[in-house]
């Protein structure tokens, strides 16, 4: 049922369904017409070649014409189907069509009186003529008689049977059933025909719309050589297409800088409010000791000059490190905002190396560090080598502050290992001494996380040199992390070789 319902929607459908129906109308009315204008059609004709043959006859013996009246009216029985005669005042037969056709005074006398009388249904009355519709129950024959006196005083008789045109009408009848049968058959066919014509453009354009209604601008309308309103709509709908995509993108565009816009604006307060945690967490410290040490001063608590200037160097010191994280926070959080633009080109990653351990080589020598290269002399990077630097020195800093002697040995190592397939080149730094535990492998690379208890404010540094390597790692999309080995802790990144 469903599915009739769908097929009734279908324009194809409609368009056959309603053909067939007007069709089967036109036939209806034929076959009304046939039934009941055909006959009376046919008997007002044959009723007018009746009157004409009896004008004809009556010219004839008024004018005196000079023509064949016989062979006329000979023509015009055998071309109408009529029978006719003429008899004299004398009752003597002038001219008779067929031989049967009132042969005897007897039958012509039984005819007239029949005539005469009231049977039969009177077609037309005439004060020279008479023409009736009579019914012939012996033969079972209907026809319409003209009987007529001429002016010469002539009878006229012309007769012919209609019961033929009942069956005329009948095999009428049947022949336009039959042409029903066939006026369906070829409307099928024209259905078909005109509906791929109109209706496949016309579901063509529904299917468009509807993919445009779920926003798929992506089918249009083929347009043909044909001038007409289905094209002309073709046409306005692709425009419209066109125009609603290209709207559509626009605020799509728009809406995209408006997150953009809207991120933007979420992280600068994120970072703003992250900052001020940071900076409130860190600062206690040296705010309480510069505090302290500003209330001795104020309170003379030592009055020797020694005493005062180490109070003095103390709040400067701790100044300089409120200085030195402030500016390293800030630069941490451009950093992990994406704030911050790099300026990448080709540098020696080995040159860069050397030059940060020549910076440390003093704490090195006081330490008694070796230093080990395990890499060869030039590999170009394509980064931003201040940032990199920035890497590479909290790297070997944090190296310099937990390398311990393991087995006699003592050292710091760096090694580059390239990978020519993946275009990227694995910078390794590692230190003797104690592997990480587990839980801080992940921890260590969170700001302000330290591993060392002891808080010694004198050697633990500012605890966001890894967030850094993080962060700056983090901008380029490449691979940074720490592993243990048996006899110390490695610490690792990847850079871009040169293009």
């Amino acid at each position: 049922m469903e599915k009739l319902k769908n097929a009734l929607k279908s324009v194809r459908v409609r368009l056959f369904v309603t053909l067939s129906f007007v069709i089967l109308l036109i036939i209806l009315f034929l076959i009304l017409v046939n039934n009941f204008v055909f006959g009376q059609f046919y008997i007002y004709s044959k009723t007018k070649d009746l009157k004409s043959v009896y004008e004809v006859v009556n010219n004839h013996y008024i004018t005196s014409q000079n023509i064949d009246l016989e062979t006329q009216l000979e023509k015009i029985a055998i071309n109408n189907n009529f029978d006719i005669l003429i008899r004299n005042n004398q009752n003597v037969n002038v001219y008779t069509s067929n031989k049967d056709f009132f042969s005897t005074l007897g039958q012509m006398n039984e005819m007239t009186s029949r005539f005469h009388s009231n049977l039969g249904e009177v077609i037309e009355n005439d004060e020279d003529f008479t023409i009736k519709k009579i019914k012939d129950t012996k033969n079972d024959i209907t026809y319409i008689l003209l009987s007529a006196t001429l002016d010469n005083d002539y009878l006229l008789y012309i007769r012919i049977p209609i019961t033929s045109i009942q069956e005329s009408v009948k095999i009428s009848n049947n022949f336009l059933y039959l042409m029903a049968g066939f006026a369906i058959l070829i409307a099928a066919v024209i259905v078909s025909y005109v509906s791929r014509k109109f209706g496949d453009p016309i579901a063509e354009l529904n299917y468009i719309a509807r993919k445009m209604s779920n926003l798929d601008f992506s089918h249009k309308y083929r347009i043909t050589d044909t001038d007409d309103e289905i094209n002309n709509l073709g046409k306005s709908i692709n425009a419209m297409s066109d125009k609603l995509e290209k709207t559509i993108q626009q605020l799509r565009n728009t809406n995209i800088e408006l997150e953009k816009d809207i991120e933007e604006k979420s992280q600068i307060d994120e970072m703003r409010k992250s900052f001020i945690s940071d900076v409130s967490h860190e600062l206690k410290t040296p705010i309480a000791l510069i505090q302290g040490y500003s209330e001795g001063l104020l309170e003379n608590v030592n009055s020797d000059e020694e005493s005062k200037k180490f109070y003095a160097e103390v709040i400067l010191d701790e100044t300089n490190k409120m200085d030195k994280l402030v500016k390293q926070l800030l630069e941490l959080m451009k950093l992990e905002y994406g704030k911050r633009e790099f300026q990448d080109k080709k540098f020696n990653i080995v040159e860069l190396e050397r030059e940060v351990v020549r910076k440390s080589q003093v704490i090195l020598e006081e330490k008694q560090i070796e230093i080990k290269f395990k890499t060869e002399d030039e590999i170009n990077v394509f980064a931003d080598d201040f940032y990199i630097e920035q890497v590479i020195s909290n790297y070997i800093t944090n190296a310099i502050k937990h390398v311990k002697d393991v087995n006699k040995e003592k050292y710091i190592q760096i090694e580059n290992i390239v990978d020519i397939d993946k275009n990227k080149v694995r910078v390794k730094v590692f230190n003797t001494g104690d592997n990480l535990a587990e839980e801080n492998i992940a921890r260590i690379w969170n700001r302000f996380y330290k591993i060392d208890e002891s808080r010694n404010r004198k050697q633990e540094g500012t605890g966001i040199g890894l967030s850094f390597v993080k962060a700056i790692m983090n901008n380029y999309g490449n691979m940074y992390g720490v592993v243990n080995k048996d006899n110390g802790v490695e610490f690792y990144l990847e850079l871009d070789l040169e293009i």
